[in-house]
C-alpha cells in the first residue's frame, strides 16, 4: 500500500523547491502498474487516499502536493464533498458556457488556480478549464466526454507550469500523438535544463506569460 506525497509546485523559490519530477514518474507508467495524481481540492485528496485503503488490490500511489495550496483560501471543499463525494479523476469547468466555449485548457495541479483567477477576472466563460486530477491511468473516457460536451471548441491546449521538456507534457504529448480524436497544443515554460528559475521576478514574469497566453 505504498503512498508517496511529493511536494510540487512553482512558487518562485528555486529548482529544488519547485519540482518533484513528474516526468520521471510518468516514464515508469505502463500496464496500469502505478497510480499518479495531482489533486487540486482537499476533498479529492481525501477520497484518493480513502480509495487507496478500500480497494481490494494494492498498487503504488504517487501524489504531487503543492505547498502553497495548504494555506490558500481558494483551495477548499465543502463538508458534504467529504461525506458524500468520491474521487474525481477529472474535474470539469462549471463556470464555462458549453455553447460559447471555443478553447479548452487542460491542466493539472496548482496552475489551475492561476488560470481560474484570470478566467474570473476577465469573465471568460468562453474558455473552459479542465483539471486532470489523475495523470495515470489517464482518464481517457472522461476526456472524450469533455470533448463531446464542448463540441464547438476549436482549440484544446495543455497548460503547465513546468518547462516544455518536463512535467506531464512529454507523457501527455505521447498519449495523444497524432490522435484523430483530440489534437493538443501546449503552453508552458520554454525548454530548460533546470526545473525552475531561482529569481522571483523572473518566475512571476514567466507565470504571467503562461496564464496570459492561455487566454
Amino acid at each position: 500500500g505504498l503512498v508517496l506525497l511529493l511536494p510540487h509546485g512553482y512558487e518562485g523559490q528555486g529548482p529544488e523547491h519547485s519540482s518533484a519530477r513528474v516526468e520521471r514518474f510518468l516514464e515508469l507508467c505502463a500496464n496500469s502498474n502505478i497510480q499518479v495524481a495531482n489533486c487540486t481540492t482537499p476533498a479529492n485528496f481525501f477520497h484518493i487516499l480513502r480509495r487507496q485503503m478500500l480497494r481490494d488490490f494494492r498498487k503504488p500511489l504517487i501524489i504531487f502536493t503543492p505547498k502553497s495550496l495548504l494555506r490558500s483560501p481558494k483551495c477548499v471543499s465543502k463538508l458534504e464533498e467529504f461525506t458524500q463525494g468520491k474521487f474525481h479523476e477529472l474535474i470539469d469547468d462549471d463556470y464555462a458556457d458549453p455553447k460559447k466555449v471555443k478553447r479548452v485548457l487542460l491542466c493539472t495541479g496548482k496552475i489551475y488556480y492561476d488560470l481560474f483567477d484570470k478566467q474570473q477576472a476577465d469573465k471568460r466563460n468562453d474558455v473552459a478549464i479542465v483539471r486532470i486530477e489523475q495523470l495515470y491511468p489517464t482518464p481517457l473516457v472522461q476526456i472524450l466526454k469533455v470533448k463531446a460536451k464542448y463540441n464547438k471548441a476549436t482549440e484544446f491546449i495543455w497548460v503547465q507550469e513546468e518547462p516544455e521538456n518536463m512535467g506531464a507534457w512529454p507523457y501527455i504529448c505521447r498519449k495523444f500523438h497524432n490522435d484523430t480524436v483530440i489534437n493538443l497544443n501546449v503552453i508552458s515554460r520554454l525548454e530548460g535544463s533546470s526545473t525552475a528559475t531561482g529569481f522571483a521576478k523572473q518566475h512571476a514574469a514567466q507565470q504571467l506569460h503562461i496564464v496570459t497566453k492561455a487566454f
